[in-house]
């Protein structure tokens, strides 16, 4: 239920600094009726300049920022007093009250929503857009159906005389179609922010592909490393294998034997080896030994036959070398014998050369590194120990950096998005394509109770015509089977269709969303509409107050029609001010 309670004006058009205040919440027909105290106050010519649509002129301002018809808004400000304008509605939605409190001069918004005052910037000066959305959101509706479905003015543009496209924005809205247009946008801003989503985790998912890109090559890298290590790592447990079995497999007392006995075979080997050199020494001073006893006995023979052995003269000459003669046989004698014990030292020398056995073989080729042998092997078995006992030292930062370093790539949030995105895609198509079932569906089930409501409102006003909303929103407009147009009809006439209309319009708007409780009807009765009409109008208007529970206020100038109803405001003007005569308290 949509309910509006009250109204309350100051410094508003006619209405001066003393405010003004009119109470909605009746369920009653009210005629509304002024008194031009400055124009004599009879009812000749003093219903006019009161201030009665000043009314619906401020309701219109305070729930939407502007006037009823086309005033601007500095022209709402009193012009005598030319400030403090304010404005104040109170009306309830949903069970919940709201109060709009606007003005100008100075620049007033103020919006409280169960007595609590909604944020308003101040930058904006009493017009904050923002607010004024949030309102029209809760209102329901906007500006140009508050002048259909609640203040028909007679200055309204008839919605039958609006262009096609007016008419159908009209008709979109009550229907629920301009609902489905906001839902499309909503889902429009949905939809971008999906593709938002859906870029975002894009960027996301391919910034993890390059990280664990670079990553996957530092574990290339690693493992690479690894493999090289491993491989020398086996190589040097092989080498040290191989080194410890065949140390495992030497007689180390048989090494230590061989050892000696190489030592034996080494210094026999010496000896001999010294013997031959003697031997060879000795065999070449024999040849020396030779060669200087021939010489000797040559010279001797040589002197046996008379002749010098030295100077080769003749023997008169031998007596003159007596004593070198007798040198050389000396030396001749010396020489042999020398030779003679070379020859002996020769052949006790090569009575005791005799030929060795090959030199023992031996595993170390020192015999101190035989002594350590078994230091060897410790050593060799340590270092096997320790060569088993090292890790490898790569494979803790490969595991590491593939579990923790190495992103999992998880596709399932873009997918549940590109899923979220094909239906809001699929929704979006289905409230904004035409040939859309959902918009065929509204329309045909609307317009039918439309057009129901129409012909029932029109049957009550007494007028013949047919008028008929099509399926693509147009109206057609007949009287015995002629087509006409809305300004084929008269006065009279267009004022019983205008109000048929606007009953039926809302008869459809309350079917589809929330009660309204007021109702205003500004002088459109009074336009053309002969007895018969007014008759019919007010019938109507009394039963929708009465079995509807309605708070209708007819605006008019006809005195005749204060009989006719229960509830009567008067709008008095005097000394240029507009009053309400009303028991209304105004705190």
């Amino acid at each position: 239920m949509f309910k509006l309670n009250t109204l309350t004006v100051k410094n508003f058009m006619s209405v001066g600094n003393q405010t003004q205040a009119v109470d909605f919440d009746r369920r009653d027909l009210t005629l509304v009726l002024g008194e031009n105290l400055d124009q004599g106050g009879d009812d000749s010519g003093a219903r006019n300049g009161t201030g009665k649509t000043t009314i619906i002129n401020a309701l219109s301002y305070a729930l939407y920022g502007q006037a009823l018809t086309n005033i601007k808004r500095d022209n709402l400000i009193n012009k005598t007093n030319g400030k403090n304008m304010l404005v104040t509605c109170e009306f309830e939605s949903q069970g919940v009250v709201h109060r709009i409190e606007r003005g100008r001069k100075p620049n007033v918004l103020k919006y409280y929503v169960a007595n609590n005052e909604q944020d308003v910037d101040e930058e904006q000066q009493g017009e904050n857009r923002e607010t004024q959305i949030n309102i029209e959101k809760t209102l329901g509706m906007s500006h140009d159906m508050f002048k259909h479905l609640v203040a028909l003015n007679t200055y309204t543009q008839p919605f039958l005389s609006l262009s096609a496209n007016d008419q159908r924005t009209i008709i979109e809205q009550m229907l629920g179609i301009t609902l489905l247009s906001e839902k499309a946008n909503s889902l429009k801003d949905l939809i971008k922010q999906t593709k938002d989503f859906i870029t975002q985790e894009e960027y996301r998912v391919k910034a993890v592909e390059e990280a664990n890109k670079k990553i996957q090559e530092q574990i290339e890298n690693l493992e690479r490393r690894q493999r090289l290590w491993q491989a020398k790592h086996s190589e040097e447990i092989l080498n040290l294998e191989r080194d410890i079995n065949d140390l495992s497999h030497v007689d180390i007392e048989q090494e230590l034997a061989l050892h000696n006995d190489l030592k034996q075979w080494t210094e026999e080997n010496a000896q001999q080896e010294q013997l031959a050199k003697d031997i060879s020494t000795i065999e070449s001073q024999i040849i020396r030994a030779h060669r200087d006893l021939e010489k000797t006995k040559h010279a001797w023979l040589s002197a046996q036959d008379g002749h010098c052995g030295v100077c080769g003269q003749s023997t008169e000459h031998l007596e003159s070398h007596r004593q070198h003669l007798a040198e050389t046989e000396r030396d001749y004698n010396d020489a042999d014998n020398f030779s003679r014990e070379l020859q002996a030292a020769k052949e006790e020398l090569s009575g005791k050369q005799k030929t060795l056995p090959a030199a023992p073989k031996t595993f170390y080729s020192d015999v101190n590194d035989a002594h350590g042998h078994k230091s060897s092997l410790a050593t060799l078995a340590a270092r096997l120990q320790h060569k088993n006992n090292e890790s490898d030292p790569y494979t803790d930062q490969i595991t590491d950096m593939r579990t923790a370093a190495v992103e999992e790539i998880d596709w399932s949030k873009i997918n549940e998005l590109n899923r979220v995105l094909d239906h809001q895609e699929f929704l979006l198509k289905l409230l904004t394509n035409k040939d859309s079932f959902i918009r065929k569906r509204i329309i045909d089930q609307n317009l039918q109770f439309l057009n129901s409501r129409l012909t029932h409102y029109l049957s009550k006003m007494g007028l013949p015509h047919s008028v008929k909303f099509m399926n693509d929103l147009s109206v057609e407009i007949q009287e015995l089977g002629r087509d006409l147009d809305f300004d084929n009809l008269s006065r009279g006439e267009r004022n019983r269709l205008i109000l048929s209309l606007s009953w039926a319009f809302r008869d459809v708007w309350e079917s589809l969303y929330n009660p309204i409780n007021l109702l205003f009807i500004d002088e459109v009765v009074d336009s053309g509409m002969d007895s018969s009409g007014v008759e019919s109008a007010l019938a109507v208007l009394k039963k929708m107050s009465r079995e509807r529970n309605k708070s209708i206020w007819l605006v008019s100038h006809k005195d005749e029609l204060a009989g006719r109803v229960n509830n009567i405001l008067k709008v008095v003007k005097e000394n240029g001010f507009t009053s309400y005569d009303t028991d209304v308290e105004v705190v």
